[in-house]
């Protein structure tokens, strides 16, 4: 089976339809086809861009038709749980929309919420569709995750997922509880592993945000300190300090497979993580391209697989 994987669309449907068209993929019966590739999407399809709806219609469609696979990304994720009522707090929902942190989601998710909000039984649909999306997938010669590959926390959560690695909605109400085993490894399956900085040390990310963990490059098993390990433009990055990290989660990567991912907004010219490991998420977002990888059964990643539109 050839592959092709797809990174995060964030709602840049255009940007999509494109990309698809570009790597061969036809329109049939309302549905882009390929006549010997299959897609593979890992998640974030919503937020930020023009056309919300219309890119999860777009992946769905292909899903539907079994001319893709997609996994669950933390957008996804936040969306189901804007949307559920948290069954021990009447009126309030898992994701808060009060106070500063529900001035804060609501933001992060007002493209989506702009599209659907108005439209209850349309908003119902695709949360419950979301719902149906897989946290990983392992297959024969390939595993996909939105943010990070972590054998440990896959192992701890597998039990309470459906067989087919679904999260319930009853799990979801434990994932969106802070301090619980499902909401450390859901939210790092989806949003990346997370270490907390030294005592005075901060950051600002990309939406402006003060930071006081840092995400870290967990593909690189043989780094160790701070300043190696933090995921973050380079002027930053080589601000933090110089200590090996003691809240190191990472559970190193077995290699049997290449892995792809999302989530991380690279820039630039596309790179391999390592010859095994490919981001395909090159910040489509805002003004980035969107990009793919196209997968032909290969053990070593090759560079001049990338492809890209926009």
């Amino acid at each position: 089976m050839n592959y092709d994987i797809i990174g995060d669309i964030h709602g840049q449907a255009d940007k999509l339809h494109a990309l698809l068209a570009y790597l061969g993929y036809v329109v049939r019966a309302g549905v882009f086809r390929h006549p010997d590739r299959t897609a593979i999407f890992v998640g974030d399809f919503i937020d930020r861009g023009p056309r919300q709806v219309e890119s999860v219609m777009t992946v769905r469609r292909m899903v539907d038709a079994g001319n893709a696979l997609a996994v669950m990304g933390n957008h996804e994720f936040n969306a189901i749980a804007w949307h559920m009522n948290d069954p021990e707090q009447p009126g309030v929902f898992l994701r808060p929309r009060s106070g500063a942190w529900g001035d804060k989601n609501r933001s992060q998710h007002a493209a989506f919420l702009a599209e659907v909000e108005h439209r209850p039984e349309l908003h119902k649909e695709l949360v419950n569709w979301f719902l149906t999306l897989p946290l990983w997938l392992d297959l024969p010669d390939l595993r996909v995750v939105h943010a990070c590959w972590n054998d440990q926390y896959m192992a701890e959560i597998r039990p309470h997922l459906t067989v087919d690695l679904r999260l319930t909605q009853e799990l979801m109400v434990a994932a969106s509880r802070e301090g619980r085993m499902e909401f450390r490894t859901v939210e790092g399956l989806t949003k990346g592993l997370e270490v907390p900085l030294p005592d005075g040390h901060a950051f600002r990310d990309k939406d402006h945000h003060v930071r006081h963990n840092v995400r870290i490059r967990w593909w690189e098993p043989q780094a160790t300190t701070y300043r190696d390990l933090a995921l973050m433009p380079d002027e930053i990055r080589q601000q933090l300090p110089a200590l090996p990290i003691l809240d190191d989660r990472r559970s190193p990567y077995d290699e049997a497979k290449p892995v792809f991912f999302g989530h991380y907004w690279m820039t630039g010219a596309p790179a391999l993580q390592s010859d095994w490991a490919a981001c395909v998420d090159y910040s489509a977002g805002k003004d980035g391209p969107l990009m793919a990888y196209r997968w032909d059964g290969e053990r070593n990643l090759d560079v001049g697989n990338f492809v890209s539109v926009g």
